[in-house]
């Protein structure tokens, strides 16, 4: 008994969903096919009727993961609606953040990869950064000054984020964000152009 195309999509995006999850929980080289279709509670040999390859499921997941952080940016930056900069840094130098990869940003843990990934995994992490920079901008205004912010910023969320997970001491850990969250909301973005 064939299953309709309806159960086929709905299999093919839990499929991309837990792959999505896992690239950004573990990075690229970790998601193994037959881990992701038990979770996914599908058999091995069903995967090739979804994906034409590991690395056809890789870069769709990785498109996914990256994509998925523009709404979620979108919302901390809503949380705070007088300033909504520090709701966004809060937010993403959070302790939740830090300790829940697989739902937190895919730049963090996708950027080396990118680094040494193909022009496709390299424009789609620049498509991302891009995004998001576009979107710190906007809450500062559009300027070439509010532009430089959200760089400077983007930078400071990612790399704070990133040695956060990666050092051993839980205190010093918690030193990076607290540390950089207060020098990013010290440090003034321009106001909005009116």
């Amino acid at each position: 008994m064939g299953h309709s195309q309806a159960e086929k999509a709905a299999s093919r995006e839990r499929v991309l969903r837990i792959a999505a999850r896992k690239v950004r929980a573990e990075g690229v080289t970790r998601p193994g096919i037959s881990e992701l279709m038990k979770e996914a509670g599908l058999t091995h040999g069903g995967f090739y009727k979804h994906f034409s390859s590991r690395d056809d499921l890789v870069a769709q997941a990785v498109t996914e993961a990256l994509a998925e952080g523009t709404a979620k940016m979108e919302q901390a930056a809503r949380k705070n609606e007088q300033e909504p900069r520090t709701g966004l840094i809060d937010a993403y130098l959070g302790k939740r953040h830090r300790d829940t990869p697989a739902s937190g940003c895919a730049l963090v843990t996708l950027g080396a990869a990118a680094g040494r990934g193909d022009k496709g995994f390299k424009e789609a992490y620049e498509e991302q950064v891009r995004t998001y920079l576009d979107l710190i901008a906007g809450l500062g205004g559009d300027s070439e000054e509010a532009r430089a912010e959200a760089m400077l910023t983007l930078s400071a969320l990612v790399g704070a984020t990133l040695m956060s997970r990666a050092v051993a001491d839980p205190d010093f850990s918690d030193e990076l964000l607290t540390n950089v969250a207060e020098q990013l909301k010290r440090h003034e973005a321009p106001a909005p152009v009116a």
